[in-house]
């Protein structure tokens, strides 16, 4: 492969961070350095206190016994050449943003070589370097800047950039009174026209509402298409699969896989789900502002009791436990509940809402059990994920949980095709009214 060909080479890199040891930050350089003309002795210890890990063995960081370590990467090395999208998956804590951070130089490996080929722009987190005071119109330029754009080629793209992020309206309101929704829409648009030669984008495009995230793809698609490179990080392994033709698994710190992204998301799926996680209720990977929360979520049979697996003719119940943070002081009165179903591969398969022909509102109260039933036949047999939505859609998130209960389908226990239900027909197996009619014969004059 030729080297002139790569846009990023990573050749292992380890971070490693000492847990209960704060980092310090000063607030101006020149108190920086008047702290270390004061005290060079304590300054000298307190950097090999935070950087120096020369007594860790990187080979073998197993070796490495003290609790207070924190491998973040371990080792981890790979290629990616000019124009190649390539997803990032795993795990919560797996290190994909802590390798972001590294290929942005936000923070150095502990140890490990990076080389990184083109102009890079990163979108790490929602309206990083936005100020709260100014408007929209002016973190366009102020964040602009910061990215490395020059005020010429702002003013060029301006009207594009307005029209993408569809905050036109609140241009000339501060950002202070924008929803986290609105920041991210104006700090990717920002990021998404600076036409880097190397864009990095970590996992905020979840706090967007659908339609945003539909641009979003799109323009990481264009991007890539115009033969630039990618490195996108998500839990959305849908979107990953659409997007890439190569994809890299993180697992502790360690690259797992990098290949073909089919290959890489079966290792990913079959890593991330065992037996032991069927019908339990994952709350991990949410996200939102919190203040009210799902509290438990689970599949139950005709008895209410929790199951892992029904029969695709049997009904699916599920029972989801909502609550507020603040007690009595606070009302779910007018949230919404949304139940959203991925296959296994994470293909969307369906959603419903609690405000579907206003089915079952939130009543004033700090507590609420919902039961949802999805009427029998349902989908046909396989493992499905169910993702679960809580909040105001387009304009608040308060819970968001990917993956928040995988759950089993199986065979019919009546069948009622003559043939065995198969998931290459499709997703779902609804039972269709038939009717067959012989049209009246013209009579021969």
């Amino acid at each position: 492969m030729s080297t002139n060909n790569i846009a990023i080479k990573v050749e292992n890199i380890s971070k490693v961070y000492r847990l209960g040891i704060k980092e310090e930050t000063e607030n101006s350089l020149l108190t920086s350095i008047a702290k270390m003309i004061r005290s060079p002795v304590s300054n000298y210890k307190k950097y090999r206190s935070l950087y120096n890990f020369s007594d860790l063995d990187f080979d073998n960081p197993n070796a490495n016994t003290d609790p207070n370590i924190l491998w973040a990467l371990r080792n981890v090395s790979f290629d990616v050449n000019h124009g190649e999208l390539v997803g990032i998956i795993g795990r919560n804590g797996a290190g994909k943003s802590t390798l972001l951070k590294i290929l942005s130089r936000i923070t150095p490996p502990a140890r490990g070589r990076v080389e990184i080929h083109g102009r890079t722009s990163s979108l790490l987190e929602v309206g990083t370097g936005f100020h709260n005071e100014l408007t929209g119109r002016e973190n366009v330029y102020l964040n602009g800047t910061i990215l490395g754009m020059r005020k010429k080629e702002v003013d060029r793209k301006f009207d594009e950039i307005v029209d993408f992020s569809g905050v036109e309206k609140f241009l000339d309101t501060p950002v202070k009174r924008y929803s986290s929704g609105m920041r991210v829409r104006l700090a990717f648009a920002v990021a998404a026209h600076l036409e880097p030669e190397i864009l990095l984008v970590d996992e905020v495009l979840a706090v967007g509402d659908a339609e945003f995230q539909r641009k979003c793809l799109g323009k990481l698609d264009d991007i890539a298409q115009l033969g630039r490179t990618v490195l996108f990080v998500s839990h959305n392994v849908a979107s990953v699969q659409r997007l890439c033709k190569k994809a890299m698994l993180l697992e502790g710190g360690r690259l797992a896989d990098y290949g073909p992204v089919a290959g890489v998301i079966k290792n990913y799926l079959a890593t991330s789900t065992d037996e032991t996680d069927v019908a339990r209720f994952r709350p991990h990977a949410r996200r939102g502002t919190g203040w009210a929360r799902i509290a438990d979520a689970r599949l139950v049979d005709e008895s209410g009791k929790s199951v892992g697996s029904r029969p695709c003719d049997k009904d699916l119940t599920f029972v989801i436990d909502v609550e507020t943070r603040g007690g009595g002081e606070s009302s779910l009165r007018g949230l919404v509940l949304e139940l959203m179903f991925f296959s296994f591969e994470g293909t969307a398969v369906m959603s419903v809402m609690n405000v579907d022909d206003g089915a079952a509102e939130f009543p004033s109260t700090d507590q609420c059990r919902m039961r949802v039933r999805l009427p029998a036949p349902t989908f046909m047999p396989g493992r499905y994920r169910l993702k679960l939505f809580l909040g105001i859609p387009f304009l608040q998130h308060i819970d968001d949980i990917d993956d928040a209960l995988t759950f089993e389908i199986s065979p019919p226990e009546k069948p009622w095709r003559p043939y065995e239900l198969q998931p290459s027909r499709g997703v779902v197996c609804p039972k269709a009214d038939w009717t067959c009619e012989t049209p009246a014969r013209v009579p021969e004059e």
